[in-house]
């Protein structure tokens, strides 16, 4: 019996825990040409009979709506639920694309050749070499099997190859020149979206080979707060609404944003739902009364963990961090009060020019800096802190930032979290393939990277 009869049968869905990634689960006897239909449009088995479909561009309902009409062509009957029905006839809007030259068709094509990039990567075919940060985004060089070598530009869905090279030696020592000390050996540490990607695909995976059952789980460990995955930030605003009646809640007319405001419209913090990875998921601001200029803002990125905003959320709701009656500069007295858990926790202080860091202990990253050139001016653009974790401050997992003027008592109730706090994170067991992504390490470079474009990301 061929599988283009209706013993073939495909349901598509959206994965329970990862949001628009999609679960193929298959029934029948005869299933070879609907799995190669779904895994030429980028399904990977997970099992006997279930097949995902995970994309760093977050395109993955156009892309199973592909599917569902590619198989029902070949005659194999495809269920589709309502949910994921909804997402596929959502139109995505792209805000502060940098090709803005490009149609919607146009930046699905530039989105497609950075998946074939993570693919490729994923996959063992290009091998990296080195990375950097060159002040905007991430950069990197590499090797296809038996082809060229490539430099790369830009992170998820915005990653393009940006030159190509004859020889690795000639790609290297060209990325050497470009990125000076910012180079770093071994490919760069994963996005939030690419580790989330992984995290789909494990949990749905069951072991496949004979005496496979053993194999290692997904499983959550306790580590420093600033390693710990992002958690739950929409029970954290429902509770912190629940326990303080003195903030009320508003929608505005974007149904993705939530505002919160203090009874004596002096404080505030605005909510975006839809905000993932490094997006800016929380804003802060403080003034000196309902009429007056801002006194204090702050901002903390989706992927912050949760535990760290509630010790913001904890500040701003006491009356010793309401901000008022501060000095015009933040003073040395002010500064030591306010990273002395850091100091308590002997956290290692370092000072570079304007700044001023404090870095964890141990072989987990995270840190605080003070900007000092930033501190000068109220209305700075730039953040005098920041609170992070993740590889490096100028490349973080996370990031909270706070203006000039932000409360010592607040920047310490968070110090405190940063030093004594912990949290869980859910660690994957290593593929049998992850050799591949490992590269060996190339001599130190001297030169001094030039500036680049930034690429923003997506949103909704």
């Amino acid at each position: 019996m061929s599988d283009t009869t209706p013993d073939a049968h495909v349901h598509l869905a959206l994965h329970p825990q990862h949001p628009s990634a999609v679960v193929a689960t298959l029934t029948g006897s005869t299933l070879h040409t609907a799995r190669a239909t779904l895994a030429l449009e980028g399904f990977r088995p997970v099992s006997d009979d279930t097949m995902l479909l995970v994309r760093i561009d977050h395109e993955e309902p156009y892309y199973a709506n592909i599917t569902a009409n590619l198989l029902r062509d070949a005659g194999t009957p495809v269920d589709i639920t309502d949910q994921l029905q909804e997402e596929i006839d959502t139109e995505w809007t792209w805000a502060n694309h940098p090709m803005t030259w490009l149609d919607r068709d146009g930046i699905r094509l530039v989105s497609a050749e950075a998946q074939k990039i993570h693919d490729d990567i994923a996959s063992g075919l290009l091998t990296i070499h080195l990375h950097a940060h060159d002040g905007h985004t991430t950069v990197a060089v590499g090797t296809y099997q038996h082809a060229d070598s490539v430099h790369l530009h830009g992170e998820d869905h915005l990653r393009v190859v940006s030159r190509s090279y004859d020889t690795p030696g000639e790609a290297i020592a060209d990325f050497e020149r470009l990125h000076g000390d910012a180079v770093r050996p071994g490919p760069p540490p994963p996005t939030d979206t690419e580790r989330q990607a992984a995290q789909a695909l494990a949990s749905m995976s069951t072991p496949r080979a004979a005496g496979a059952a053993d194999a290692p789980a997904a499983k959550a460990e306790l580590v420093p707060v600033y390693a710990a995955d992002p958690g739950d930030h929409e029970a954290l605003l429902d509770k912190f609404l629940k326990e303080h009646g003195e903030w009320e809640k508003y929608r505005t007319w974007e149904d993705s944003t939530t505002v919160a405001n203090h009874e004596s419209l002096t404080l505030r913090a605005v909510f975006d739902h839809e905000a993932d990875g490094r997006e800016t998921k929380w804003t802060f601001a403080a003034y000196e009364t309902p009429v007056s200029e801002r006194l204090w803002h702050g901002t903390a990125t989706a992927s912050t963990p949760a535990a760290i905003v509630s010790a913001l959320l904890d500040a701003v709701a006491a009356e010793n961090a309401w901000g008022r009656g501060l000095s015009s500069s933040i003073t040395e007295t002010a500064i030591t009060q306010a990273t002395s858990p850091l100091a308590d926790a002997d956290w290692k202080h370092t000072v570079d020019g304007r700044y001023i860091t404090w870095e964890a202990p141990g072989a987990q990253a995270g840190g605080v800096q003070f900007d000092a050139f930033a501190a000068q001016r109220a209305d700075s653009p730039l953040p005098t802190w920041i609170i992070w974790g993740g590889h490096a401050v100028h490349q973080p997992t996370w990031a909270l930032h706070l203006s000039a003027k932000a409360p010592a008592d607040l920047v310490q109730y968070i110090a405190f979290e940063m030093a004594e706090g912990q949290g869980t994170r859910l660690v994957l067991p290593a593929s049998p393939d992850a050799s591949a992504l490992r590269t060996t390490p190339v001599p130190a470079p001297v030169a001094v990277p030039p500036p680049a474009a930034h690429l923003p990301g997506r949103s909704r």
